[in-house]
């Protein structure tokens, strides 16, 4: 990868949409910020967040939330977006959609990290100067003009031609659990939990409710993810993890999944952005 854009300190910093309030949206929002980009991250209910420790969506209730050095902040308007752009290690969090963001005003990069694995994902380009898809169902010039592998086997690797993987129902191993260590909804819902992310429970413990229905701890661990309390679940989602590890548990910050995803987002965005001011096609590559 060839060496990335430096920007003036007075020039603006390029506006810059991600879709999702997820761990994975939080993490490239962390570094594109540190790469003196304005990020502004628009919230999808599909599917619920639960790795909220790890992310910035918790700043839509009115809770503090930092990720290395990085803060969150609620905004509800396009005013307050541009007022906590003017502090650069800040990130805009909003319930504004897509549509009502690009209505006020252009995106210079737009990036789909809501993670819908089964959903058919929308081609934005032409909406921002450069559009990148991270996980299942795209397509580079189909639906994004770069994306991004989220796939167990192959995660964080630029894809600069053809598709990402589709989703296959494999998980990371995570200590000696995988697909294990989730618990999905096995109906549509209201989600009701009294359990914080970071406690630690045991196999049978009931960790909340679906429909009025109890919901139990698959396995031992910490519990390092888990929807929010109160929220409406659609069927057949990740509605908690449990985290086998014991001491070595991690519930909270950027995991190595995360950190090197959002690294390769910028690395993707900046290449691409100097071959857009150059009018050239490139093929990025690490």
């Amino acid at each position: 990868m060839t060496a990335a854009i430096t920007w003036h300190p007075r020039a603006p910093r390029p506006f810059t949409l991600v879709l999702g309030t997820n761990e994975i949206a939080s993490a490239i929002a962390t570094k594109l910020t540190g790469a003196a980009f304005a990020v502004v991250m628009s919230h999808d209910v599909f599917p619920p967040v639960i790795r909220r420790g790890m992310a910035f969506h918790d700043t839509l209730f009115g809770e503090f939330c930092d990720l290395e050095g990085i803060a969150g902040e609620r905004a509800d308007s396009m005013a307050e977006i541009a007022r906590i752009h003017a502090e650069p290690h800040k990130v805009a969090v909003t319930e504004l959609h897509l549509t009502d963001i690009i209505a006020s005003r252009s995106p210079a990069v737009i990036i789909d990290a809501r993670m819908q694995k089964h959903r058919v994902t929308p081609d934005l380009r032409g909406v921002a100067r450069v559009t990148v898809g991270v996980g299942p169902r795209f397509e580079v010039g189909v639906n994004c003009d770069i994306a991004i592998e989220t796939h167990p086997v192959d995660t964080g690797s630029i894809v600069s031609q053809g598709a990402t993987r589709l989703a296959d129902g494999r998980s990371r191993a995570l200590g000696d659990a995988g697909r294990e260590r989730f618990v999905y909804s096995d109906r549509e819902g209201i989600w009701h939990t009294p359990v914080d992310i970071g406690t630690r429970v045991y196999k049978g413990f009931q960790l909340g409710s679906l429909g009025g229905q109890p919901v139990l701890s698959p396995i031992d661990g910490v519990l390092r993810g888990i929807a929010r309390d109160g929220s409406r679940v659609p069927i057949d989602v990740k509605l908690l993890e449990i985290d086998p590890r014991g001491r070595h548990a991690c519930w909270t910050g950027m995991d190595e999944r995360g950190r090197a995803i959002g690294s390769n987002v910028v690395a993707a965005v900046q290449q691409l952005m100097r071959a857009v001011r150059a009018n050239v096609h490139v093929s990025v590559n690490v």
